[in-house]
């Protein structure tokens, strides 16, 4: 059993940006750094290859430049906001989750708050460092199917978001 999800990840410039404004208890792990663009949840690992074959017809829309800033909370939660073109981000979110389910395949319904997710452990020190927070902006110019294995983050897949 595969537990999948869609995602893009930060530029090196942007990790490391943040992991600097950060103590080092909060920055580790920073290769595990992404936004959710749809979680598939537990998948069986012979329908892996059904699943990259959906992304794959998903028409790129070309480069999207984020940016992270600011932060908040979901419960315990406490992550880094994304900022700038978030518009083209969500519709492209859409064609991804589209192309899932006309596959056949099962996604969360939870609406899109686009986020990086810093800590699973709020601390209002971390909060606060990160409410001012402002980071560099980076063009994301991949998408990628991931398998969470044993607390890693292992890309199954991946395509260009450039036509």
């Amino acid at each position: 059993m595969s537990r999948l999800f869609v995602a893009v990840f930060p530029s090196e410039e942007a990790v490391d940006h943040l992991r600097g404004h950060l103590p080092a208890s909060a920055a580790r792990r920073p290769e595990k750094w992404h936004v959710t663009l749809a979680f598939l949840g537990d998948v069986p690992d012979a329908d892996v290859p059904v699943v990259a074959a959906a992304l794959a017809d998903v028409p790129p829309p070309g480069p999207i430049t984020l940016r992270l800033a600011g932060a908040g909370r979901f419960g315990s939660v406490i992550w880094a906001g994304v900022h700038g073109e978030l518009e083209r981000l969500g519709s492209f979110r859409e064609d991804v989750r589209r192309a899932l389910a006309d596959a056949g395949l099962p996604i969360d319904a939870r609406p899109f708050r686009p986020h990086l997710t810093i800590s699973y452990r709020y601390d209002r020190r971390l909060a606060t460092l990160l409410d001012g927070y402002s980071g560099p902006s980076w063009p994301v110019t991949e998408f990628a199917l991931v398998d969470s294995v044993g607390g890693d983050y292992l890309r199954a897949w991946s395509r260009s978001l450039c036509p």
